[in-house]
């Protein structure tokens, strides 16, 4: 077994000891390799393998949170359920100190472009829900979301519920489960308008990642455009 292999089954066997509980901030990387006698290679390594299995969750400024310890009683595989892969940005911040809040700026129905309709498998009479919200982290703006979804299969989708998560709203209300993405990722300029939302200066690119979701039954329920600030962390690029 590896170094960083060990570490990882080291913390594990620790959280299902209860050292660690959900929510908990571990000790920095240089107060790691102190304690369990390693490099920062080896921590690095066995930070990615936990965050791969769901169990941490990196903020850039704060630290590595545990944001899952049921992996320790073998709930979760070693990639991790692919409906928690695609649990969406809510769950990145569920068992953290930080709060995660969201601005409705338009929730419609429309009939989407051709090349929408045909990547939601939907007909071209058919109506879908448009979705723009800003995503807040600590009242700060990260990200804009600009989503598609089919009515017929994702029914019943309320303003309130953008305020929190669409995600939890299909897989604990509707029933479905969520299975893959396919996503590409891009740097992009803002337009004036989402300068404001995201509250950026004039020069600073964002991160654009376009995003087809797909049920666990390959059906398309979601066609989405998110744009990240420049700070924004990417750290699983397909679920498939």
């Amino acid at each position: 077994m590896l170094k960083y292999q060990e570490l990882v089954k080291t913390l594990l066997d620790e959280l299902a000891q209860g050292v660690y509980q959900k929510g908990d901030r571990l000790p920095t990387t240089p107060e790691l390799c102190e304690l369990y006698g390693v490099s920062n290679t080896t921590v690095k390594r066995a930070m990615d393998e936990l965050e791969l299995q769901g169990v941490v969750a990196r903020r850039r400024g704060s630290g590595v949170y545990i944001k899952e310890t049921s992996v320790a009683k073998g709930v979760i595989t070693r990639t991790g359920s692919t409906s928690q892969q695609m649990s969406g940005m809510s769950a990145e911040y569920e068992g953290t100190p930080q709060v995660l809040t969201s601005e409705v700026h338009e929730f419609s129905v429309v009939r989407p472009e051709p090349e929408i309709a045909e990547k939601l498998g939907m007909d071209a009479d058919g109506f879908a829900y448009h979705i723009c919200r800003v995503r807040l982290v600590d009242n700060v703006p990260k990200v804009i979301e600009y989503t598609f979804m089919p009515i017929a299969l994702i029914p019943n989708l309320r303003e309130s519920t953008l305020e929190a998560s669409i995600y939890h709203f299909i897989e604990d209300e509707l029933g479905l489960k969520i299975g893959s993405a396919h996503r590409t990722i891009k740097a992009v300029m803002p337009t004036e308008e989402e300068r404001m939302w995201l509250r950026i200066g004039t020069g600073e690119p964002l991160l654009e990642v376009r995003q087809v979701a797909y049920l666990a039954d390959g059906r398309p329920f979601e066609f989405s455009i998110s744009r990240h600030t420049s700070d924004y962390e990417f750290y699983s690029i397909s679920t498939r």
